[in-house]
């Protein structure tokens, strides 16, 4: 390819990437309720499109795992069983406390970080506002940007996968009251122990952020 000269594309976003991004923004913030079931042909006339791109799309949430497809009957949000949470924790656990750990070692200036506290701002204001929401996409934004500080690309993926699925059960987690302040106040306890480069002390206090999480939610299921 010596001697060619080619320019990147910008790429515009499809009517498929269009109606994914509107269907899984309506699963994982409650827009599409786990009790019901629905057609692409619903779908495609609720998004005043085309069946091919809404097929597609529902496609890649079933791979996904958002989605569960029901023979002679079309599609229904997937349903997290008790099991599957306790599994998604156990890894997300596993594989966070590993980035936090090598995020002691790469960060040199809490410059590094300025990501990291201005999502927890932004959370701030998101409680305020009481937009739960809004809270739950910086979350996800949050644990993300640990991976990229990290420089972990095959994780992020991974992660990306189980943030979804977690993303089922957030809102529930966040509705509780005291439960936003609390996330803003350990989000902000990561920060400083990255800020350390304390790697016991920060894989201890992700793994409190995530059991807490865990346990609001079991609260909440047995209430």
């Amino acid at each position: 390819m010596e001697g060619v000269s080619l320019k990147p594309i910008k790429k515009e976003n499809t009517t498929q990437d269009k109606v994914y991004k509107q269907i899984q923004k309506a699963i994982l913030f409650g827009g599409i309720s786990s009790d019901e079931i629905f057609t692409e042909v619903q779908l495609a006339e609720m998004l005043n499109t085309s069946r091919t791109p809404v097929r597609a799309a529902l496609q890649d949430l079933v791979k996904e795992g958002l989605l569960v497809s029901i023979p002679r009957k079309g599609v229904t949000v997937r349903r997290i069983t008790q099991e599957e949470q306790d599994e998604i924790f156990l890894l997300r656990s596993s594989i966070e406390v590993q980035v936090v750990k090598k995020l002691t070692e790469v960060i040199t200036s809490p410059d590094q970080l300025k990501i990291l506290r201005l999502i927890v701002k932004e959370q701030q204001e998101a409680k305020e506002n009481e937009d739960a929401i809004k809270f739950i996409e910086l979350d996800h934004e949050f644990h993300l940007s640990l991976t990229r500080l990290a420089n972990f690309s095959i994780i992020e993926e991974v992660l990306q996968n189980l943030h979804n699925l977690t993303q089922l059960m957030g809102l529930k987690a966040v509705s509780k009251h005291g439960r936003m302040k609390n996330v803003i106040k350990e989000h902000s306890e990561i920060i400083e122990a990255l800020e350390t480069r304390n790697a016991e002390l920060a894989s201890a206090v992700i793994l409190n952020h995530l059991d807490n999480t865990k346990d609001t939610l079991n609260n909440l299921e047995n209430s």
